[in-house]
């Protein structure tokens, strides 16, 4: 009796395991969102419209502000290696939130990763940011291009003065 009860529980688990890996593919789209599945839904990051200043911003589900490079393309990401570190990549693929309008694609990157694009604008965090709704990126020249915020309503916050993007210690 107690064989028959573990054969059909261990043959539920591994139908739950195979469940969730199948469910975990996503196409390209529109970032609506509908019709995903938990499991489909854990595996993209995803972006919401977050009042900052005077604009909504772009933010991951944690509320961190969300930026793009001038130097990149839409199918290319130029923040690698040293840069990356301090402008993390968006993971891809991503799905939006109410508020979020505009076309996610998805990259993949010099070392094979996925980024998220938005509009044409891959996607990243800045590590200067320690707190959601802080927009410490913005304008910063570094790394060989302007970073700013991506704006999905509203009037961009002005770009810090040139004397205050020299200082901070990511001036790599």
């Amino acid at each position: 009796m107690r064989n028959r009860w573990l054969a059909p529980a261990g043959l539920a688990a591994a139908a739950l395991v195979v469940a969730a890996c199948g469910s975990s593919s996503t196409s390209g789209g529109n970032g609506s969102g509908s019709g995903s599945s938990p499991a489909a839904a854990a595996s993209t990051t995803t972006l919401e419209a977050k009042k900052v200043g005077g604009a909504t911003l772009l933010t991951n589900s944690k509320g961190f502000t969300l930026y793009w490079f001038v130097p990149d393309t839409a199918t290319q990401s130029k923040c690698n290696t040293a840069c990356a570190h301090y402008w993390p990549p968006v993971k891809g693929p991503a799905s939006a939130m109410s508020g979020v309008k505009g076309t996610l694609t998805v990259i993949t990157r010099s070392d094979g990763s996925k980024q998220a694009v938005w509009n044409g604008h891959p996607l990243y965090r800045y590590i200067g940011d320690t707190a959601p709704g802080e927009a410490k990126g913005n304008g910063l020249n570094l790394s060989g291009g302007v970073w700013h915020e991506t704006v999905v309503s509203g009037n961009a916050a002005p770009a810090p003065s040139p004397s205050s993007t020299s200082g901070g210690g990511y001036g790599y």
